[in-house]
C-alpha cells in the first residue's frame, strides 16, 4: 500500500467504519438518555391531544386510547429522567469522578435535552400566540396577574443565576468553601421561588377565582407556568445532588462536570421564565 492511500485509509485497513480513534473526543458514548426523556415529554402531549379527540358526541378515539398514551408516555419521560440522573450526577457518586462518561458527553447530552425542552416550552408559546389571534380570545377575560409576588420572585431567580455563575468560577478558581455557601445559596433561592409560585396560585385561584378553566388565556397561563415550575423542581433537585456531593468534597477545578451541566439546565430555565414574565404576566395585561 503506498504512503498516500494508507493515510487516506488512516492506517485502520478497513476505511468503511470509522475507528473509535476518528471520533470526537466523548461522541462515542454519547447518551440516549435525552433522547428517552425527549420522546415521553412529547408522548404526553400526543396523549392530551388524543384526550381532547376524545369528548363530545362525535369523539375520534376512545378515552381508553388517551389514557394509555398519557399513562405509557408519562412511565417513559420518568424513566429517561431517571438514567439520565443516575448517569450523569450519581453513577460513581463516591468516586468522584466521570471515568466512564467524558465531560464533553455530558454537556452533549444536556444539550439535546435542553435543545428538546426549547422545542417544548416553544410548541407552548406557539399555541399562545395563535389563540391571541381567534375568535376564542375575544370569549376570555384576562385578570391581573402582574405584580410585586411576580417580580420578587423573578428577581430572586435572576440573583440565583447570577450565584451560579460565581459558584462554578469559585471551583474553577480552587475557592472551594465560596463554592460551596454560594451553591448552597442557589439552592436555596430556587426553594424560594418555587415556594412563591405556589404562592401565588393560591392567591389567584383561592382569592381570585382565577383557575384552569377559566378560558384559553387561564389554560395558557398555568399550562406554560405550571411546565416551567416542573422544570425548576427538578433544577432544584439537581442542584441538591451537586450541593450533596460539593459537601463531600467530590469537586476540584478539574472535575466539574455535572456543576457545568447543572449550571447550564438551570441558567435555561430562568431565560425561560424571563420570556413567561413578558408574555403571560406583562403583555397579557397591556394587550388585555
Amino acid at each position: 500500500m503506498s504512503t498516500t492511500e494508507e493515510h487516506a485509509d488512516g492506517g485502520h485497513g478497513d476505511h468503511h467504519l470509522p475507528a473509535t480513534e476518528d471520533w470526537p473526543r466523548g461522541f462515542g458514548e454519547a447518551s440516549w438518555w435525552p433522547f428517552i426523556t425527549a420522546i415521553g415529554g412529547s408522548g404526553i402531549y400526543v396523549g392530551a391531544a388524543l384526550f381532547v379527540l376524545s369528548l363530545g358526541e362525535n369523539a375520534l378515539v376512545s378515552t381508553t386510547v388517551g389514557a394509555v398514551a398519557t399513562v405509557g408516555s408519562v412511565g417513559l419521560f420518568l424513566l429517561g429522567i431517571y438514567g439520565w440522573l443516575y448517569h450523569a450526577f450519581v453513577v460513581n457518586f463516591w468516586e468522584r469522578g466521570t471515568d466512564h462518561h467524558s465531560g464533553r458527553t455530558l454537556k452533549f447530552a444536556m444539550l439535546l435535552f435542553l435543545g428538546s425542552e426549547l422545542a417544548t416550552f416553544g410548541a407552548g408559546f406557539v399555541y399562545y400566540f395563535i389563540v391571541r389571534g381567534t375568535d376564542v380570545w375575544t370569549q376570555t377575560s384576562v385578570p391581573e396577574v402582574f405584580g410585586s409576588l411576580v417580580i420578587v420572585n423573578t428577581v430572586i431567580l435572576i440573583i440565583s443565576s447570577v450565584t451560579l455563575h460565581y459558584s462554578h468560577v469559585a471551583l474553577i478558581n480552587g475557592n472551594r468553601s465560596r463554592f460551596v455557601r454560594l451553591l448552597g445559596l442557589t439552592l436555596l433561592l430556587g426553594t424560594v421561588f418555587i415556594g412563591g409560585q405556589v404562592y401565588e396560585y393560591y392567591e389567584f385561584i383561592v382569592h381570585k377565582g382565577f383557575t384552569i378553566t377559566g378560558g384559553a388565556y387561564a389554560s395558557a397561563f398555568y399550562g406554560l407556568t405550571g411546565l416551567h415550575g416542573l422544570h425548576v423542581t427538578m433544577g432544584a433537585v439537581l442542584l441538591g445532588i451537586v450541593f450533596a456531593r460539593a459537601y463531600y468534597g467530590q469537586y476540584s477545578p478539574e472535575r466539574h462536570t455535572s456543576v457545568s451541566t447543572a449550571s447550564m439546565y438551570w441558567h435555561f430555565v430562568d431565560v425561560v421564565w424571563v420570556f413567561l414574565v413578558v408574555v403571560l404576566y406583562i403583555g397579557a395585561n397591556l394587550f388585555a
